[in-house]
């Protein structure tokens, strides 16, 4: 079978690693229970910045939030290469930059993901990514956003959430909250 997935804050916590960032050099101790009750993407409204300058802190951040030490969701890269080893194909579709696109697919590999250069896909806009899934004709695609899933629920694949607080809404897609669950559903 054909698997995609999407990468930030569905395979690696993003999101909270940059909330530990955004704290620390904003000398600020916002609680962690204040991230999780964020019903957004976005993450600097908790640290009292407007849409500009939560959008400048995020930009001026990347380097940091990218390529430090941003943990991968427990048993992810597990997943992942329990579904290649049993002779699945996985693909890799992000929006995140295209200047980011080839450090992001070393980064991944360096960390265990299991990933094939052909397989990986970048710098693309959300709303692209329709596109990229149907031309790959996937079976299974899993992502945190809800404008990314709303938008492929009338195709033939099948759709996962990576469980956010964001995204809770979202009641029409199979929700991922384990990993290894997710892996022993799919294997069944």
């Amino acid at each position: 079978m054909r698997f995609g997935f999407d990468i930030d804050d569905t395979l690696i916590n993003l999101r909270e690693h940059a909330f530990h960032i955004y704290n620390r050099k904003l000398n600020k101790n916002v609680e962690i229970d204040a991230f999780h009750q964020i019903q957004r993407v976005e993450i600097h409204e908790v640290f009292g910045m407007s849409e500009s300058q939560g959008k400048a802190m995020w930009n001026n951040s990347l380097e940091e939030i990218y390529y430090t030490a941003c943990p991968a969701f427990p048993g992810a890269i597990e997943a992942l290469q329990t579904l290649e080893s049993n002779g699945h194909d996985i693909f890799y579709i992000t929006a995140r930059p295209k200047e980011h696109g080839e450090r992001t697919r070393e980064w991944l590999k360096q960390r265990g993901f299991p990933v094939d250069e052909n397989r990986f896909f970048f710098g693309m806009k959300d709303e692209e990514k329709l596109l990229t899934i149907q031309r790959l004709k996937l079976d299974y695609y899993v992502d945190d956003k809800p404008a990314v899933l709303h938008t492929l629920l009338d195709g033939s694949t099948k759709l996962y959430v990576k469980d956010q607080s964001y995204n809770k809404h979202i009641k029409d897609v199979s929700r991922i909250i384990d990993w290894e669950d997710f892996v022993k559903d799919i294997l069944n």
